[in-house]
Order: C-alpha cells, then sequence, then structure tokens
C-alpha cells in the first residue's frame, strides 16, 4: 500500500477528475465518487487483479459499480490505472457516443463489466458473477492447477440496498456461501431526496448477518489503511460472502456541499469547486494530473505480470488436461462446439419423425436432454417452479453452498434470477437458462430490458403462455405479456407450436450471441404439424407457410403457438367452402422481421387479406393483418374456468377464425 500522501493524492484525483467531468457536462452525480475516493484507493491499488491492456483476461477479478450514477468514479479508474480511456474521453463525459456515457454500459468502455443504473441490479449480477467463477472452479479446477481463481467486487449504496432486488440476490448468495464476493456499502445516509433515515432505517449489518454473510461493519470508509485491511479480512475466509459497511460523507472535499443531497446528482458549480480544489490541496487545473499521480495508479505492469503468471498455469493445465483446456478456452471465448448446428438440426428432425402431443415445455425439456451432453456449459435455473417449467433434466446437479454444479434453485426470486443470470453471462464461460411463469416475466422484466440492452444471450423458459393454464385465473394468465415482451428492442420473442418448432427456438436461442430470447412455452398438450424438411428449415427464418393454399389465394391465417392447430382446422374447413386460404405460423416475428423482403412478401403476399389467431392481446397483430384484417385473441383480462372452457368462452376456436377469414375475403371482395 502506498504512503499515507501518496493514497490522499490518488483519491484527490478522483474527486478532481469527477467534479471537473460533470461540470463541463453540466449533468452527473460528482458527489459518490468524492465520498467513496479512499475506498477505491485501496481496493484498486492493493487487491483487484487485473491488467488495462487486456479487460478481457478471463481470470481477472470482477468490478462492479452497482451504484452506476457515480460513473465518473469507475472513469477515473479506468483512466488513471491506464486503460484506453483518455482524458479526451473523460471530458467528452455523458456526450453522444463518448466512451464515457451517462452510466456505465458495457461495450462502451474498456473495463466495465455491466451496465449498471437501475440500482439494486449491480449487486445481483455481482452474485451472478460469483456464481459463475464458483461453477466454473468446480468443473475446471485441478489439485495444483486451479485456472480459475479470482474475486467479484461491487459497490452499492443506500439506494441499492433499498432495491428489494437486493434482497433476493444477497439471500441467495449468502446461502450458496460465494466466498469469493465482496460488497462494499457506501453508508453516507443520503439519497436524492436528502437524508434517509426518514425512509431507510434498516440495521444493515444485523440483514447481511441475517443473510449467512461475513460482515464487517463501522469501517472509515475515507481510512484508505482501514478498507485495506478489511478487504484482507475478507479475502483470508471463503465460506460467505462478505460486505463491508463504510462510513463516508458524501462529496468528501466541498466546503459547502459535502454531506448534502445537493452534492448527489447535481453538478457542484464553478465558485464549489474553486473551493474543493483549496480545501483539498489540489493545486491542478481541470483535468490536470501529475505524472506521479499517474505513476502511483498505473496498473499496467502489474497487471501484465499477473496475466503472465495465470498464462504459465494454464499452458502447464494444457498439458495435464487437454481436453479439459479445449473446452475451457471454447466456453471462454463463447464458441458453440463445432457439431452443434448438426446436431440441433438432428434434434428437430427427430421430433419431427416421432411425432408426438405434447407440451411444447414438455418438448423443451426433451430439447434439453438432447443438447446438454454436447453443450456443458449449460446452467439451468428456475424461480422455484422447475416441476412447472421443466428446466430440470436427468444430469442436473444443483449449485450448493459446497460445490458447483449446472443448475440453480433460485426459489421465488424472479426478477434476482434474471439479473443473476445476466451476471453469469457478463462473466462468461456459462450459458445460463431460466424460468418462470410469461406472466411472472413481470417481475424479471427490467433484467430482461438489461439483458438485451447489454447485448447478453439469456434464454428464458416462461411457460404457461395463455389462458390455458386454466383454473389458476387471471392472476397467472398472461394476455399482454407475450405482445409486451415482442416490442422490447433486441429481444427475440418464440412461441412455437410443436416439439419441432420447439426444437428450432432452443437453437436459435444458442446461436444467439448478443440476443437474450424469450421461449413462450404451453402448459397443455399440443399436436404435432406436419412439415417438409424444407418447411422444416424455414422455421429458422422465424415465419413460413405452414399450409399452402390449393387455389387462387383468398386470405392468410397468422397464427402462433397452441392456436396454430386452430388455424390449420380453420383452413381445412374454408378450404370445403372454397375458400382458399394458407396458414402461416409467425413463431418470432423478430426473425421473421429481419428476413429479406422478397422472402416476407412470399410468406404474406401484399393485397391478400389477413386475420391473425394468438390467444393474447390484438393490437400487437395490426402491423401484419393491417387495419382491415381482423384478429382473433383476447383483449381483457382472463378468467378462473377449465382451459377448453375459457377458449369457447372468449371464442378463441376454429368458428371464429373461420367467420374471422369469411369477414376478410368479404369486405375485400
Amino acid at each position: 500500500m502506498a504512503s499515507s500522501a501518496n493514497t490522499r493524492a490518488m483519491a484527490n484525483a478522483i474527486r478532481a477528475l469527477s467534479m471537473d467531468a460533470v461540470q463541463k457536462a453540466n449533468s452527473g452525480h460528482p458527489g459518490m465518487p468524492m465520498g467513496m475516493a479512499e475506498i477505491a484507493v485501496a481496493l484498486w491499488s492493493g487487491h483487484l487483479r487485473h491488467n488495462p491492456r487486456n479487460p478481457n483476461w478471463f481470470d481477472r477479478d470482477r468490478f462492479v459499480l452497482s451504484n452506476g450514477h457515480g460513473s465518473m468514479l469507475i472513469y477515473s479508474l479506468l483512466h488513471l490505472t491506464g486503460y484506453d480511456l483518455s482524458i479526451d474521453d473523460l471530458k467528452d463525459f455523458r456526450s453522444l457516443h463518448s466512451k464515457t456515457p451517462g452510466h456505465p454500459e458495457r461495450g462502451y468502455t474498456p473495463g466495465v463489466e455491466t451496465t449498471t443504473g437501475p440500482l439494486g441490479q449491480g449487486i445481483a449480477n455481482a452474485v451472478g458473477m460469483a456464481i459463475a467463477e464458483k461453477i466454473l472452479a468446480s468443473e475446471f479446477n485441478r489439485p495444483g492447477y486451479d485456472i480459475v481463481d479470482h474475486h467479484t467486487y461491487a459497490f452499492v449504496g443506500d439506494g441499492c440496498l433499498m432495491e428489494g432486488i437486493s434482497h433476493e440476490a444477497c439471500s441467495l448468495a449468502g446461502t450458496l456461501g460465494l466466498g469469493k464476493l465482496i460488497v462494499f456499502y457506501d453508508d453516507n445516509g443520503i439519497s436524492i431526496d436528502g437524508h434517509v433515515e426518514g425512509w431507510f432505517s434498516d440495521d444493515t449489518p444485523k440483514r447481511f448477518e441475517a443473510y449467512g454473510w461475513n460482515v464487517i461493519a463501522n469501517i472509515n470508509g475515507h481510512d484508505v489503511a482501514a478498507v485495506d485491511a478489511a478487504i484482507a479480512a475478507a479475502k483470508a475466509q471463503s465460506d460467505r460472502p462478505t460486505i463491508i459497511c463504510c462510513k463516508t460523507v458524501i462529496g468528501k472535499g466541498a466546503p459547502t456541499k459535502a454531506g448534502s443531497h445537493d452534492s448527489h446528482g447535481n453538478p457542484l458549480g464553478a465558485e464549489e469547486i474553486e473551493r474543493t480544489r483549496k480545501a483539498i490541496g489540489w493545486p491542478h487545473a481541470p483535468f490536470e494530473v501529475p505524472q506521479n499521480v499517474y505513476d502511483a495508479w498505473s496498473a499496467v505492469e502489474s497487471g501484465a505480470v499477473q496475466e503472465a503468471d495465470w498464462e504459465r498455469r494454464l499452458e502447464a493445465y494444457k498439458v495435464a488436461y487437454p481436453k479439459e483446456a479445449a473446452d475451457f478456452i471454447r466456453r471462454m471465448n463463447g464458441e458453440l462446439p463445432d457439431n452443434f448446428g448438426e446436431l440441433a438440426k438432428a434434434v428437430a428432425a427427430a421430433a419431427a419423425s416421432q411425432p408426438e402431443t405434447i407440451a411444447t415445455r414438455k418438448a423443451s425439456l426433451n430439447t434439453i436432454q438432447a443438447l446438454v451432453t454436447d453443450l456443458p456449459e449449460l446452467v439451468g435455473g428456475s424461480a422455484d417452479l422447475a416441476s412447472s417449467n421443466l428446466t430440470m433434466w436427468k444430469g442436473s446437479k444443483p449449485v450448493t453452498r459446497d460445490d458447483g454444479g449446472n443448475y440453480v434453485y433460485y426459489g421465488v426470486r424472479e426478477f434476482g434470477m434474471a439479473a443473476i443470470m445476466n451476471g453469469m453471462l457478463a462473466h462468461g464461460g456459462v450459458r445460463p437458462f431460466g424460468g418462470t411463469y410469461v406472466m411472472f416475466s413481470e417481475y424479471a422484466r427490467n433484467a430482461m430490458r438489461m439483458a438485451a440492452l447489454m447485448k447478453l444471450g439469456s434464454i428464458y423458459v416462461l411457460t404457461h403462455d395463455s389462458i390455458a393454464l386454466g383454473q389458476d385465473g387471471p392472476t397467472h394468465q398472461p394476455v399482454e405479456q407475450i405482445a409486451t415482451l415482442r416490442l422490447m428492442p433486441n429481444l427475440d420473442v418464440w412461441r412455437p407450436c410443436d416439439a419441432v418448432e420447439t426444437a428450432v427456438a432452443w437453437q436459435a436461442a444458442l446461436e444467439h450471441g448478443k440476443t437474450p430470447t424469450v421461449l413462450a412455452l404451453s402448459r397443455q398438450n399440443l399436436k404435432p404439424q406436419s412439415r417438409t424438411p424444407e418447411q422444416i428449415a424455414e422455421i429458422s427464418l422465424g415465419g413460413y407457410v405452414l399450409v399452402r393454399e390449393k387455389a387462387k389465394l383468398d386470405a392468410i391465417i397468422i397464427a402462433t403457438g397452441s392456436e396454430v392447430d386452430l388455424a390449420v382446422s380453420a383452413q381445412a374447413r374454408l378450404e370445403e367452402q372454397g375458400i382458399h386460404t394458407r396458414v402461416v405460423s409467425l413463431p418470432s416475428t423478430y426473425l421473421f422481421d429481419r428476413q429479406t423482403k422478397s422472402y416476407r412478401e412470399d410468406v404474406l403476399p401484399a393485397g391478400v387479406p389477413r386475420v391473425s389467431v394468438e390467444a393474447g392481446v390484438t393490437d400487437y397483430w395490426r402491423k401484419y393483418v393491417g387495419l382491415d384484417g381482423v384478429c382473433v385473441g383476447i383483449d381483457t383480462f382472463g378468467e378462473s374456468a377449465a382451459p377448453e372452457v375459457l377458449f369457447e368462452h372468449f371464442k378463441i376456436n376454429v368458428d371464429s377464425v373461420v367467420d374471422a377469414v369469411r369477414q376478410v375475403v368479404v369486405r375485400h371482395g
């Protein structure tokens, strides 16, 4: 650890850069970076293993700024320690297309592990990273060959700990004994509205003790040596996650705004900044850092040494365990096995050659079972609905306090599950999927949005996809959820109609490296549809002609999921009546919309009247049927009754589809 004079200058460099960047942008949050500066010095200069010249070095420690509004803290740290983040990048803070956006964003800034800002999700991501490290260490490490051995560190504030997701994630972290997870609580007692004692009076140390965490309380967050000692104590034990509770002053150093919410989310102002410079003994111009401070902060040399040491261990591991090493490297690179495409096609072909009337949730399990041997990176899970989601396969091994595995019992924590999955994917080496009901995607939605924003290939196994779940009633029956999920940018929503489409949906989900996928699956059994090999190949395009018209085309029926069979039955009846229709199965509008214009027009030719049928809200389908088309669906909440009763009650049946087609044909004629 550097001398006290050096650590003071190092901390003040963070303060100066943070207040200067926020002032130049006339927007931002200077208070947290100024208040956590010494904590950052203790961690980043004394403990964090990282290499600024290779931000993606696999065995680096992970750092998560959960209180992401204080983004100038991490930008200052990355700049000072030697990452590809220049002083000009700091001057561009919060500017369009800059490398320093308002909140840390994965993919924009080298060294930023995950996108944070929605409070509480960062700590949940950190839990996911620690779970991934535990799984991979258990799977790959051998005596004398610890190629997976790193910590996950997270900074959190009062806001993060007020958010309910922090309870979900931190409770699970304690249960799983994630000893490589160390969290720093910035206990400054301030949020946007002021002093938090009026709305946040929890005894945080006791709360985390109840979770089973190692708690180090009452640390002076402005004493670098005290924080350093706390980190060393946290690292010395490995059976529990640790929270280090640091008492700090928000906006530390600002003469009139320190300790006040005035420094939380607003520039300090030119006069206050000038007075702060004098108060902290920082005589340098804005964005000016002396070379000796850069030298004290630089992690370029130490990072290169740390990575080189790990590379030597990896080379020895390759010699001793060549098969495991090859799989490890493939997974770290985010690559699927070379034979994956052939394997996935074989699964779909097998489902087609042995047609079964089964629920698509069961077809999903069959697909998982067929793929998992060749995809050891798959890590399943469910929010206490494994027996309903059918996410557990033969060979599932739960992750426990004592061991890694390939299945996480998330408990009733849908939001936590989705955010933890994001952390696992951001960490690398594992490919998580998590299950719940479609209805309860509402709890998980913001973390699902973050996956889409971060371009992470999360897979959500969402079952009980319509009113057909029956007597549980409208509280559990999704009506608007699938449509609204389809509106989310960079989220691929699949609603397959049988086992073949389900197998193809899984293939698409796994091949999506940068797009999360929803698999909306049925509770009830669905009849298999007949297809040619060419039609099976077209499923991967998101939409295709399942049943063609027998003469000049009069109308098109577009359907998804369980309603495809209704459409097929209606088409047969209409053909008998001399109305020539085709059935288009559209399981993934996301992929269909990305096909060539000629393909889309071949499937859905212009000028032909259209009817959609899906047991959900209808407005979304106007995109495909137009204002003159008819949408068969449900635009109210459901009811509690048997599935067959509900479909008749809401008139989602063959008669309704036939009547709708006749209506649009007459209207068009």
